[in-house]
């Protein structure tokens, strides 16, 4: 592989192949590249979690066909000192009605022999209005922001006060 290929940043083998062949949109060279007992785990959303190239065969198809312009790009990799690929990568492209597709993540491989054994497999559609930090870590904990609770209160004509730590508190008519 030339210095000029954008997957240059990943070991020579079947995970290069991998990227080589989506990026040519070549189904069958991307199948090749996983054993026949390939593993995909998806620990973000387990119920998508499946064994054998076939259903890689399914997906892709599925993929390739809805994103006809999809190109995927790697960001950054390194292979583990067990021999595990990890790589940041995303792939960007149009649906057929126009939406453009984004999306981003790490990919964690396991290679046995020449081909792809299982990935650990965390790439997902990237959000470009998905709110900030601080309403994001609030709603991991079924907390409503400061901010959002003083506005609520204030709309509705109810005092809001806050205790030591910031937190909204009272808000109830007299």
């Amino acid at each position: 592989m030339d210095a000029q290929s954008p997957f240059e940043a990943l070991p020579a083998g079947p995970v290069r192949r991998l990227f080589e062949s989506i990026s040519q949109h070549d189904l069958d060279g991307m199948v090749a590249c996983f054993a026949k007992d390939y593993v995909n785990e998806t620990p973000i959303h387990p119920d998508r979690s499946f064994t054998g190239r076939e259903q890689v065969r399914k997906n892709w198809s599925t993929i390739l066909a809805g994103l006809r312009d999809l190109q995927p790009y790697v960001v950054r990799a390194t292979t583990a000192p067990d021999g595990m690929v990890w790589v940041e990568w995303g792939q960007r492209g149009t649906r057929p009605d126009g939406v453009p597709v984004a999306l981003a993540g790490v990919s964690i491989f396991t290679l046995d022999a020449d081909a792809i054994a299982a990935v650990r497999f965390y790439l997902e559609p990237v959000e470009r209005e998905s709110g900030d930090v601080n309403a994001n870590v609030h709603s991991i904990v079924g907390q409503i922001p400061a901010t959002a609770a003083a506005g609520s209160a204030s709309a509705s004509g109810a005092s809001v006060s806050s205790n030591a730590s910031g937190d909204p508190v009272g808000g109830g008519r007299p």
